[in-house]
């Protein structure tokens, strides 16, 4: 008999019930040190004192009112995003799958305003990630995502992930735009060169193409800036936010150019809860705590401790482990173990991280974690790898 909650997950049998920083205890009274951070959401940890306040205050006031009016914290916080980024103008929804709905529709309703209707291809790469809904899957393009929910929404066309020959072949007087992750989340943490990156803005520029960036995963300070695409010097036209923005809390955002928006006109979208004054207060919290130098220094700082512990840990463990990679606090260690087996050790060894494509387990701790834990976590991560070595032995 099929259970209550519909079976999508293979889910570890853990429950928590508390969470403070960097740490979960679960019911049974253990702790786990939170290297998940619930996929890169808890920016700012868990139960963070500004973002509870934020949440209380705004839940006595007023929860929901409608797109149909002002909302003040909406504007806010679109006012402080626009502050800090390139963009002029920000539609808010519930989460990063929403926001990819949006950047494909607003990109292609550009071009249809333009008086090209025919410019609705979007080229995209393999190992991305861009949620789940029916442009989401179309956009990634792998079996994984797609096997069984055809027919799938045309309009994507898939190149190699890292191979520039291959978009610059792919395009046609039917291109609209190019989607891409600065740093492959799902995909196994792999991040786009700074001269990639700064070469597909390029590629756009001279196509008229439009730059869609995802940094769903890889933004809000996760890398050490507030957007990962800072790195490379470049903007995009188009980029879709979630995760870290809510700090637990759901929310997302697509932040757009003047230009790239002008198709949308009243009518053309809408959210019945995005951009709620719930959100909106927690979301202001959350960029008044990371759109800060001091905050962003601090995570590049930690982000440097982490890796270096973590290249020592891959050197003592050869047969677990083969390298580090990722950029700030969005790093990965591809595995020579099956990487479902190190996240199951270090289940065992009370410690958190995520599986990844390409053999990876993910480590996207809370952009507030400590030197302390950042010991604690290396001790941790240690013995889980230490467990999976014995396992192998025994195999």
């Amino acid at each position: 008999m099929i259970p209550s909650v519909l079976p999508t997950y293979n889910r570890a049998p853990l429950s928590f019930v508390k969470g403070e920083g960097a740490w979960l205890t679960e019911a049974d009274g253990r702790r786990f040190l939170d290297l998940g951070a619930g996929i890169a959401v808890n920016a700012l940890g868990h139960a963070h004192p500004a973002l509870v306040n934020a949440l209380t205050e705004q839940a006595h006031a007023l929860w929901h009112v409608s797109n149909l009016y002002q909302i003040p914290q909406q504007q806010a916080l679109a006012d402080m995003l626009v502050e800090h980024t390139f963009a002029d103008t920000v539609f808010f929804t519930n989460s990063g799958t929403e926001a990819c709905e949006l950047a494909v529709k607003m990109a292609r309703k550009h071009f249809h305003d333009k008086g090209q209707p025919e410019r609705v291809e979007i080229i995209t790469f393999d190992g991305s990630f861009h949620g789940r809904s029916s442009a989401g899957i179309a956009a990634a393009g792998s079996e994984k995502m797609t096997k069984g929910f055809g027919p799938l929404l045309p309009g994507f066309v898939h190149v190699k992930f890292g191979d520039l020959d291959a978009v610059t072949t792919a395009i046609t007087d039917r291109t609209a735009a190019i989607l891409i992750e600065p740093v492959q989340g799902e995909g196994g943490i792999r991040p786009v060169p700074d001269a990639d990156m700064k070469t597909l803005r390029r590629i756009c520029d001279e196509n008229g193409l439009l730059l869609i960036l995802d940094e769903v995963q890889c933004g809000v300070g996760r890398t050490g800036r507030l957007f990962a695409h800072e790195w490379a010097g470049i903007t995009p036209d188009i980029m879709m936010v979630a995760k870290g923005i809510g700090g637990g809390f759901p929310l997302g955002a697509v932040l757009a150019t003047e230009n790239a928006a002008s198709g949308m006109t009243a009518g053309t979208h809408g959210s019945t809860y995005g951009g709620n004054p719930l959100g909106c207060a927690v979301g202001c919290a959350v960029m008044e705590q990371v759109a800060t130098p001091a905050f962003l220094e601090g995570v590049s700082r930690k982000a440097g401790l982490l890796r270096q512990k973590l290249e020592g840990l891959v050197a003592d463990h050869p047969e677990v482990f083969e390298e580090v990679r990722g950029m700030g606090l969005m790093l990965g260690l591809k595995c020579k173990a099956t990487n479902t087996d190190v996240v199951g050790a270090g289940y065992d060894n009370l410690v958190i991280t995520v599986p990844a494509a390409d053999n990876v387990i993910r480590l996207l701790p809370p952009l507030t974690l400590t030197e302390d834990d950042i010991a604690e976590a290396l001790i941790r991560l240690d013995k889980a790898a230490t467990q999976v070595e014995k396992q192998l032995a025994t195999a």
